[in-house]
């Protein structure tokens, strides 16, 4: 071994005036003077040299032993190879930010076992068409930039190589570079783990990871191509793989998962090849794929086990994804396809354990499913509106609480497809919606086989419906056509059926609300209950009788005044209209500000049976609902939630309470701001036919309506439900008493007032719904009390006492 600090040259020329071994200083020194096929075996110590390899030389630190021969100059690169030469067992330590540490600019160099440990521009870097090395078990440690760079045609290849930390990206390939990596592993950077980038650049990638770096995993774009083999990435803080600009990318046998954003993501003409490859534990979509010519074609891969609320297979804006042989389950949505243009094929696939919805289809888009199996879902298929439809063909659905729904507009065709077992509905067709089922199969139904309503124009041929507990066919109204249609009717009937004996359904059929194709059946609860809204339960009351009935309701002095004024507005607009004249137009929508339990939703049902019997609305029912009503979990489905319950409210009142909880004050990627949206667009563009009311708390309320500048405008004024004082809170329950034949004493009634005066009116106090609380805990206390009597007389069985109050809370 050289002395510390030295460099032994071993010679291998064969002239008899040379030596055959040297010892040299300085590394420069050495390889002036050492020629092709030379050993320079470099002693331990640190040589501050900047230093080039031009010539086909060995050099080698001591074997296993990478730290202890460290090359590490003040600036520039500190080292540089041009030639074939082999290099092994050293310490690369650069220290200029604007140059590489390692550079490989020309020849098939042989790098192995080195260490880049620095703070440079690139940890290794590799430039040029003529540069090839081979570069083994090398660790490279920059966190001041990239880790490692391939660019201007370079090529090689990287064996058991570890980028243990970058500053930037931990391999980056550009320039029409096209390296090859194996069993290497990327972690700790700052960028992407590997960036491929610009036309002509490649990537083959064999049994590599990528892992715990900051931003996404493999990045791809500007028409570079990659090819990656048995690999793996997670654990990124972004996206897994993203593709962007014509980039093209074949995955096979990988795995990628525990990602807080999407697994993949393409866009702009990119086309991703997924061969037996898992993606798991994601944040947001499984596959995001987007734009016209995107495309992804996955061959037997998994996709499960999503984190987030999204859906795991997300097709938009004219792209198209194919999965053949595929699996999809424990996910929020399995697959969405939106946007005319977009398509997506789905061949021989299992969809199951799905929250929500299996198959979305919506704004024109296509998708067609042959042979696949639908388990375990909400809804196995839904074609949402105009232009979206497509095929399902000899698929199974199972488990489900319907099968297919099909819903303005949207006209798929869907045959030999069989629904087992689903709760609501097997197939269920509403709003508009079209559809041809042809050779379908319901079985074992919680509800109806098929459920045609809103008159939609769907046909059924030589479909076949067993064991639906509603009814085989239920077409609402005029407009479905069956031919050869089936049922055994056995649900309908009051004894057991004999299911062998088929009973057809006529060619064109109608029913009314009460009264199916096979049978009466009840009113139709669920989604089904979209489809009745413009149909009538009951026959309107006079405005009289419903104004008497807010008369009778108890305090509210001054909510009562606002709605007959209203209603006086109203009714003299009317009659002004039919004389002729000009009628104010009265805003008749409205804010209802108050704690609970003040009478805000009963005066919204009076409310809105007082416009039906004034002829303002259809129907004046009322639709309450909520925040988890309107508000979906990913994207574009809170405006069809919110559309569909307006639908549900059309000739009557959609009643929002809590409101403010659609804009919260730390809203983030709140969707709740996209329902106020769409509520706003939904009550100008038809005005006439739906009544609005928010209600909620008054503070709260009042910063809702500063959100959007467009609510307020809608309303036309706010109505404040004050709290009840002891004297009403004891008159409701006095009602109450009256009403199940209970007598309150005067001394309970002096209890009482003493107990509502003393009872926190804080935020979880309960107004009327405290009150009736408080009588059903006396009549509890009552019969405690009564039941210990051997002969109580009649007076005992009703009468309340002051004893009968639950104790203080």
């Amino acid at each position: 071994m050289a002395p510390e600090g030295t460099v032994q040259v071993t010679y291998t020329g064969t002239s008899r005036w040379r030596r055959r071994t040297g010892e040299y200083t300085s590394l420069a020194a050495a390889l002036e003077a050492a020629g092709d096929g030379d050993v320079l075996s470099i002693a331990p110590g640190t040589y501050r040299e900047n230093l080039v390899v031009d010539q086909d030389v060995t050099l080698r630190g001591p074997e296993g032993s990478r730290g202890v021969v460290r090359i590490s100059p003040p600036d520039g690169v500190a080292l540089t190879v041009r030639a074939s030469a082999v290099l092994q067992d050293l310490c690369i330590e650069g220290q200029d930010s604007s140059a590489p540490a390692l550079l490989v600019e020309d020849g098939t160099a042989e790098l192995t076992g080195l260490r880049v440990a620095t703070r440079s521009a690139v940890g290794i870097e590799v430039r040029g068409n003529t540069a090839r090395p081979t570069v083994r078990r090398c660790t490279v440690d920059n966190p001041g930039g990239l880790g490692i760079s391939a660019l201007e045609g370079a090529g090689g290849v990287f064996e058991e190589c570890e980028v243990l930390a970058a500053g930037q990206a931990g391999i980056a390939v550009r320039g029409g570079a096209q390296p090859r990596l194996d069993r290497c592993r990327v972690h700790h950077a700052s960028g992407a783990g590997i960036s491929l980038t610009g036309e002509g650049t490649s990537l083959e990638a064999f049994d590599c990871e990528i892992y715990e770096v900051k931003g996404a995993g493999l990045q791809v774009a500007s028409r570079a191509t990659g090819h990656l083999t048995d690999c793996s990435v997670h654990r990124t803080s972004s996206d897994g793989v993203t593709l962007d600009t014509d980039a093209v990318l074949t995955l096979s046998d990988c795995d990628l998962h525990d990602l807080p954003e999407n697994a993949v993501d393409l866009r702009s003409r990119s086309v991703l090849t997924l061969t037996r490859t898992k993606v798991r534990r994601f944040g947001r979509n499984g596959l995001s794929v987007w734009d016209p010519g995107t495309r992804v074609d996955a061959h037997q891969c998994e996709i499960h086990d999503s984190t987030g609320d999204y859906p795991a297979v997300w097709v938009s804006d004219g792209a198209t994804a194919v999965l053949e042989a595929c699996r999809v389950r424990d996910v929020p949505d399995a697959l969405f396809v939106l946007d005319r243009g977009s398509r997506a094929d789905v061949v021989d696939s299992d969809l199951s354990q799905v929250r929500n919805t299996a198959v979305s289809v919506s704004d024109g888009a296509t998708v067609q499913l042959d042979d696949c199996r639908i388990r375990e879902a909400a809804t196995g298929a839904w074609f949402r509106d105009h232009g979206s439809g497509g095929t399902l063909a000899d698929c199974t659905v199972e488990k489900v609480a319907t099968g297919v729904i099909v819903t303005k507009g949207a006209d798929p065709l869907v045959e030999r497809c069989t629904v087992g077992s689903p709760a609501e509905a097997g197939f269920y067709v509403s709003a508009g919606g079209r559809g041809t089922f042809d050779g379908c199969r319901v079985g074992n139904s919680g509800g109806y086989g098929f459920h045609v309503i809103d008159g939609c124009r769907s046909t059924l041929r030589r479909c076949r419906t067993e064991r639906c507990a509603r009814g085989g066919y239920e077409f609402a109204e005029e407009g479905p056509v069956s031919e050869d249609c089936t049922s055994d009717e056995s649900a309908t009937r009051t004894t057991p059926a004999d299911t062998s004996a088929a009973v057809p359904v006529p060619a064109l059929q109608t029913a009314s609300a009460t009264g199916g194709l096979l049978g009466a059946v009840p009113q139709q609860s669920g989604p089904a209950a979209a489809g009745t809204a413009g149909e009538r339960t009951e026959p309107t009351r006079p405005s009289t009788t419903v104004l008497a009935e807010l008369d009778s309701l108890v305090g509210l002095e001054s909510v009562k005044r606002e709605v007959r004024a209203l209603t006086d507005m109203i009714e003299v607009g009317r009659r002004r209209a039919e004389a002729g004249l000009k009628a104010a137009s009265a805003r008749r929508h409205l804010v209802f500000t108050g704690s609970p339990g003040t009478g805000k939703t009963t005066v919204a049902r009076l409310y809105g049976e007082i416009l039906a019997s004034l002829g303002v609305l259809d129907r004046g029912h009322l639709v309450e609902v909520s925040r988890v009503d309107l508000v979906g979990e990913h994207i574009g489905s809170t405006a069809i939630r919110t559309q569909e319950a307006f639908d549900r409210a059309r000739g009557g009142v959609l009643f929002i309470d809590e409101a403010y909880a659609l804009s919260p004050e730390d809203s983030g990627r709140d969707f709740g701001r996209e329902a106020i949206d769409t509520l706003v667009k939904l009550m100008e563009d038809h005005r006439d036919e739906v009544v609005v009311i928010v209600a909620g708390y008054t503070t709260e309320m009042e910063r809702f309506l500063s959100v959007n500048p467009g609510v307020a405008s809608r309303f036309s004024r706010t109505i404040t439900f004050g709290d009840y004082a002891p004297e009403e809170l004891l008159h409701i329950v006095e009602q109450q008493a009256q009403e199940h034949e209970y007598r309150v004493g005067d001394a309970a009634q002096e209890a009482l007032l003493k107990y509502f005066t003393a009872l926190p009116k804080g935020p979880g106090f309960g107004n009327g719904r405290t009150a009736r609380q408080t009588f059903e805990a006396m009549v509890e206390r009552h019969a405690g009390r009564v039941a210990k009597l051997d002969e109580p007389t009649t007076e005992d069985l009703t009468l309340l006492y002051p004893e009968d109050l639950p104790e203080p809370a």
